[in-house]
């Protein structure tokens, strides 16, 4: 079904075969739960957006959760709901696990941090499924984001830590790292292939350092642009962490189209793109093709759009000469792709 939906997308573009999750159960290892007021009692209810709406759809169990995510969020969510905290405060639970689970991260979403809060989370932590590390946030505004700018180290690490084909990868809670790590370990694979030997390279939207760390361990000289700044300290950790010279990176806290109008004198041989679900605006993919790199490796979450930049990259003298779909997210619709584009 997941291929017959790139076709649709990639008519007359030879597809390979979708790289399958390596499990389809308990692949999540970032879990994620919205609070509801319950109208009949104290018990707080936790569960998940109905698809399309804003109704809040308790749950009870979440088989693709990682199961040491499941125990630290429902174990939150019982001592919460003792505590009698006041409506309008509890928005969201997000649980960070590894892949092996020896090491997770809990930070509790609020719209202000009252002083109820204090004796469930100290429950938590003195309790069996005491994680490895416990935020909470503050978010008070309304609207779809559903992190805010402040976060409270209550006690423990400030990471867990990751390890992907030879790199390790320190996550903080309120940074993008993929969700399905092992999915992810064969999504870097394809990207270091099609990307190779290749250097100079520049990385766009590059995060934590998922591809900028390896690439570099692996000998290539990578700009690295990212405008989140919790993000771009993470990859100044994993740098470090992975011990690779100072002089191999170089990290550009900014806007993707901001930081296009000052790269365009430099000289790139590959060009790496992640955004976000929305994609890339013009601006950068008009930039890349200015940049006239050998070859633009997209990596998009949301293969439905780049189908569309697709016209736009092949006005800009490229053509997609390979198209590679990776399973992040079984039972879903949605599909990761790798797209390679070369000069036409």
């Amino acid at each position: 079904m997941k291929q017959d939906q790139l076709q649709r997308w990639f008519p007359r573009t030879s597809l390979a075969p979708i790289i399958p999750s390596p499990i389809e159960q308990a692949f999540r290892h970032k879990v994620a739960f919205v609070f509801a007021p319950n109208p009949r009692g104290s018990q707080v209810v936790m569960g998940h957006y109905q698809p399309g709406s804003t109704r809040i759809v308790p749950i009870e169990e979440c088989p693709v959760h990682s199961s040491r995510g499941n125990r630290l969020a429902f174990a939150l969510r019982d001592r919460l709901s003792r505590a009698h905290v006041p409506p309008g405060i509890l928005r969201h639970v997000l649980v960070r696990t590894t892949d092996d689970e020896r090491e997770a991260s809990v930070m509790l979403v609020v719209a202000a941090n009252h002083k109820s809060l204090r004796a469930p989370v100290r429950a938590l932590l003195d309790s069996d499924d005491r994680p490895d590390g416990i935020f909470v946030n503050i978010n008070d505004r309304p609207g779809p984001y559903m992190v805010g700018r402040e976060t409270l180290r209550i006690d423990g690490r400030s990471h867990v830590r990751e390890d992907m084909l030879g790199t390790s990868f320190l996550i903080s809670p309120t940074a993008f790292f993929q969700t399905n790590v092992r999915a992810a370990r064969l999504l870097l694979q394809v990207v270091l292939d099609e990307v190779g030997p290749a250097t100079p390279l520049l990385d766009l939207y590059s995060g934590g350092g998922l591809f900028t760390v390896p690439l570099a361990q692996r000998g290539a000289w990578v700009v690295a642009v990212e405008e989140n700044r919790q993000a771009v300290r993470d990859a100044e950790a994993n740098l470090r962490l992975n011990k690779v010279p100072p002089s191999r990176v170089r990290l550009v806290a900014e806007r993707a189209e901001d930081a296009m109008h000052r790269l365009q004198q430099e000289m790139f041989e590959v060009v790496v793109l992640d955004p976000p679900r929305q994609g890339c605006p013009d601006a950068v993919l008009d930039g890349v093709c200015r940049l006239e790199p050998g070859r633009i490796v997209y990596v998009s979450c949301n293969p439905e759009r780049l189908a569309v930049e697709r016209a736009r990259l092949e006005r800009g003298g490229y053509r997609l000469s390979r198209l590679q779909g990776v399973d992040m997210f079984p039972h879903t619709d949605h599909i990761e792709a790798v797209a390679v584009f070369e000069p036409a």
